[in-house]
C-alpha cells in the first residue's frame, strides 16, 4: 500500500510540475514584447531572443513574418532554385533562399519543404502555377514519413494548409495550381496532431513553421538553434509555441540548416534570423534548399 501512494505522489508532482511548467511558458509567451516592424503592404515582423532561458528553460531566438489572410496588397506563392527543370532531370539545383527570394522579388519568405540534399529536387509534390517540378520520393510499401502526409496550398491567392492521408499518392487528388507537401501537421482545426515519438520530434533543433490563426492571419515562423544562444525546440515545443501565438493550423517546414527568414532591404542579404550551417549566431550559415515559401508584392 505505501508503495502505491508512493508511486501515486510521485505521479502527482509530476503532473503538477509539467502544468507549472506550461503555465509559466504560457505566461512567458503571453507577456513577451515582441520587437515589432512595419515591413508596408500590411506586412509585420516581430521578433524576440530569450536569452535567460525564459522559455523551456533554454535560450531562444524567434521570428515571426505577419499578415492578414486575405491581404491584396501580396501575393503568396512558392519559388523554386530550378523553375525551369523537367521531371526527368537527375540533377538538380539547389540555392540559397535570400537568392531565391530576392529572384523573385519577395518581400518576405522562409525556406520551404524537405529536398535531396545530394541531387537536389524536392522529396514530396511540389507543385508551381500549375507545373509540377517534383513528386514524392516515398517507398509506397511502407507508411507514409510524417513530412508527407500534410500540405500547404495556394488558389486564387488564398493560402491553406490541408491534412492529408496515410495512403500513398493521396496527395495527387490535390487540384490546386499551388501545392508543397510538407509536414508533420502540428495543430488542424485548432486541435493538436499526434507526433511520433522519435528523435526528430523530440530533439531540439532549428525549426521553421507555417500557421493560419483563429483570427485569419498568415505567420510564418523561425526557431534558431543549434547555438548556446538558441538551442532550438522540439516539435512539441513548436506545436506549443504556435496554440500559444493563436495558430489554428499550423505546419512544419524543413528545419535544421535550413532554416531562414528573409526579409526585402535588410542587410546581410535579406536574411534576419540566424541560419546554424556554420556553426554561428550570426546572419551568414544559410543552407542552400530546393524551395521555398515567399510573400510577393500584388
Amino acid at each position: 500500500m505505501k508503495k502505491y501512494l508512493l508511486l501515486l505522489a510521485c505521479c502527482l508532482i509530476s503532473i503538477f510540475e509539467s502544468y507549472s511548467q506550461s503555465k509559466t511558458d504560457t505566461d512567458v509567451i503571453k507577456n513577451t514584447i515582441w520587437k515589432t516592424e512595419n515591413l508596408g503592404n500590411g506586412l509585420v515582423w516581430q521578433y524576440y531572443h530569450f536569452n535567460q532561458k525564459e522559455l523551456f528553460q533554454s535560450n531562444q531566438s524567434i521570428h515571426i513574418l505577419r499578415t492578414k489572410l486575405r491581404n491584396k496588397s501580396v501575393k503568396f506563392a512558392f519559388g523554386s532554385a530550378d523553375i525551369h527543370c523537367k521531371e526527368s532531370d537527375t540533377t538538380r539545383k539547389l540555392l540559397k533562399t535570400s537568392l531565391i527570394a530576392a529572384t523573385n522579388n519577395a518581400l518576405g519568405a522562409v525556406n520551404g519543404g524537405f529536398f535531396n540534399t545530394k541531387k537536389g529536387g524536392a522529396v514530396d509534390l511540389i507543385k508551381i502555377d500549375g507545373k509540377t517540378l517534383d513528386t514524392a520520393t516515398y517507398n509506397s510499401r511502407k507508411a507514409l514519413p510524417d513530412h508527407s502526409r500534410s500540405a500547404i496550398v495556394i488558389h486564387h491567392n488564398r493560402i491553406s494548409i490541408v491534412k492529408g492521408d496515410t495512403l500513398p499518392f493521396w496527395e495527387k487528388k490535390l487540384a490546386e495550381e499551388n501545392v508543397m507537401v510538407t509536414g508533420p501537421l502540428l495543430l488542424f482545426d485548432a486541435k493538436e496532431e499526434p507526433l511520433k515519438n522519435n528523435a526528430f520530434a523530440n530533439n531540439r533543433h532549428p525549426r521553421t513553421c507555417a500557421c493560419i490563426t483563429k483570427t485569419k492571419e498568415v505567420l510564418l515562423i523561425t526557431v534558431d538553434g543549434r547555438n548556446a544562444e538558441a538551442q532550438g525546440m522540439s516539435l512539441q515545443e513548436l506545436t506549443f509555441l504556435t496554440k500559444s501565438l493563436g495558430c489554428k493550423s499550423a505546419i512544419n517546414l524543413d528545419g535544421g540548416g535550413s532554416t531562414t527568414m528573409y526579409i526585402k532591404d535588410k542587410p546581410d542579404n535579406g536574411v534576419v534570423n540566424f541560419p546554424s550551417d556554420n556553426k554561428l549566431f550570426d546572419h551568414f550559415g544559410e543552407r542552400s534548399v530546393s524551395n521555398i515559401l515567399m510573400i510577393l508584392p500584388k
